[in-house]
């Protein structure tokens, strides 16, 4: 898989249905390419851990979507110049500023 091609998993699969759940992306960027390595990160807000862990589960339960993502990574696995995902790392952060003092009290 290529980053292309993974931004576009993210774009056109994976993002619609974290926001159909009530994840709310923060944002998602990537490093440059350093001899063809590249990072990709996200930056998730949810109220809570437990807000987490109801929206992973309601992800991981929409049929149609595992039934996407399979697809898709089925059809990129074919593709020429593919990339493999190293282990995603996930980290749970807590803010040391109150919300309203950051660009993110712009949103509801």
């Amino acid at each position: 898989m290529r980053i292309d091609e993974f931004n576009q998993l993210f774009n056109e699969i994976l993002l619609p249905t974290q926001l159909k759940y009530g994840a709310r992306l923060v944002g998602r960027w990537m490093t440059q390419d350093n001899e063809g390595a590249m990072e990709v990160f996200a930056i998730w807000e949810y109220d809570s851990h437990e807000d987490y862990s109801r929206i992973e589960h309601q992800v991981r339960s929409d049929e149609t979507h595992v039934i996407r993502v399979k697809k898709q990574q089925e059809e990129l696995k074919k593709l020429e110049g593919s990339f493999l995902l190293e282990d995603p790392k996930e980290d749970f952060l807590s803010s040391t500023v109150a919300r309203d003092k950051t660009i993110l009290s712009a949103i509801n």
